[in-house]
């Protein structure tokens, strides 16, 4: 009879024994309240709490990958992009991500969106396109800097993808080709430039010897002679002329 008396109580001490262990992961702390104050933060590994006195509340150290939802804006150059991006963080402090902030992810996530938007609205399109490494650099100073006080470090943020509308995604397309259409012809004409220096400079250089003239009016010849061609121009040198009618008037130009 006795034993049964005793048996509820036995079962009811199992019971707040039971529920007074606790076992946190490599990765996890807990953040221990005694009466409503913070006591310790405790883990990870085995530890008791005191039933009904002390009560825990569970934090994840490892780090969260966040999607920022796409976000609407309007560039410095007045162009309207859809901009979303991904934020890697994780907690330092469980104390402050606790005690300083109701939701530290709720909290990150909303900071990361008006961020975004704050800092790639002063810049232009084309520094979104081709600048990511500096505005994702920028992006995370900041965030880095705001969250401190939540016991939060901001290791990465990528931005992901920068939607535009096809109006201006046309406009792009035109003006790169017009682009390299510039390009191509700042190409050619540097391309003549040279053409005529180097044509300059080998003027000089056969003017310097009539022998080269009669070289060079000999490869023109074997030039032509290897064309498989049915009419042949054949070119007959001034100075050439002009010997033969020296020699014809007995020496007298």
């Amino acid at each position: 009879m006795n034993m049964i008396l005793w048996m509820p109580l036995v079962l009811l001490l199992l019971a707040l024994i039971a529920s007074a262990i606790k076992i946190l992961r490599e990765y996890e702390r807990a953040v221990v309240f005694q009466l409503g104050r913070f006591w310790k933060v405790k883990g990870p590994g085995l530890f008791l709490l005191i039933p009904v006195v002390q009560q825990m509340v569970r934090v994840d150290l490892r780090t969260i990958v966040m999607d920022v939802p796409s976000q609407d804006l309007i560039s410095h150059d007045n162009v309207s992009v859809k901009v979303n991006a991904v934020v890697y963080f994780r907690v330092v402090d469980p104390q402050k991500a606790i005690i300083n902030v109701e939701h530290y992810y709720e909290a990150t996530s909303q900071l990361s969106q008006t961020t975004l938007r704050s800092v790639l609205g002063k810049h232009d399109l084309d520094e979104m396109l081709a600048e990511r490494d500096r505005l994702n650099s920028d992006i995370r100073a900041i965030l880095d800097a705001q969250t401190d006080a939540w016991g939060i470090k901001v290791a990465n943020v990528e931005i992901k993808h920068v939607d535009i509308n096809e109006t201006m995604v046309r406009a792009i397309a035109r003006q790169a080709e017009a682009e390299r259409v510039r390009r191509a012809k700042i190409i050619h004409a540097e391309g003549e430039h040279q053409a005529a220096e180097m044509l300059v400079r080998a003027a000089k250089l056969l003017g310097e010897d009539p022998r080269a003239i009669q070289l060079r009016y000999l490869q023109t010849l074997t030039e032509i002679a290897g064309e498989k061609s049915s009419t042949i121009v054949f070119p007959l040198p001034i100075d050439l002329l002009e010997s033969l009618a020296t020699r014809r008037n007995g020496g007298a130009p």
